[in-house]
């Protein structure tokens, strides 16, 4: 194998399986749109820093804090799309809008464990809290959600 091959095949196989679950984070954080671009912003960066981001204990959580700080240059506020028809009536039409309601901490820990079923220890990980502060979050943002106050 040579240097080349040493240097990216890591790399591919890293993004392999964060590139997801980084890309909903963010997308919980910013919406779909600026969500993907925040994503691919991190992934730049680590890319280019990959010898430094590849050694760290928790490189998907210190990538996530990349894409929360290069796409908070241009914040606007998240966009969601709405629920496609198909969906429906699996989803609610009025989520994306109600999603909108909640802090930021507790859309993305409703997000993710919810919509995109990640476990909760994996969850915080990601965020960098503990469990039981996802669920703090997790568990606020549902109650939000219920009380049609999202």
């Amino acid at each position: 194998m040579d240097a080349v091959d040493e240097f990216t095949e890591p790399f591919t196989i890293f993004v392999k399986e964060v590139e997801t679950r980084l890309r909903h984070a963010l997308v919980a954080v910013f919406g779909q749109e600026q969500g993907r671009e925040a994503t691919a912003e991190a992934l730049a960066y680590a890319w280019e820093h990959w010898h430094r981001v590849g050694n760290m204990d928790n490189p998907a959580g210190y990538l996530y804090r990349v894409g929360r700080t290069r796409g908070q240059r241009r914040r606007l506020r998240p966009v969601f799309d709405p629920v496609p028809s198909d969906h429906l009536p699996e989803v609610e039409p009025g989520l994306p809008a109600a999603l909108l309601g909640l802090s930021e901490k507790q859309r993305v820990a409703v997000v993710m464990v919810h919509a995109y079923d990640w476990p909760r220890h994996e969850a915080a990980e990601l965020l960098g809290v503990s469990v039981s502060t996802l669920d703090t979050h997790m568990q606020r943002g549902l109650a939000k959600l219920r009380q049609g106050r999202g």
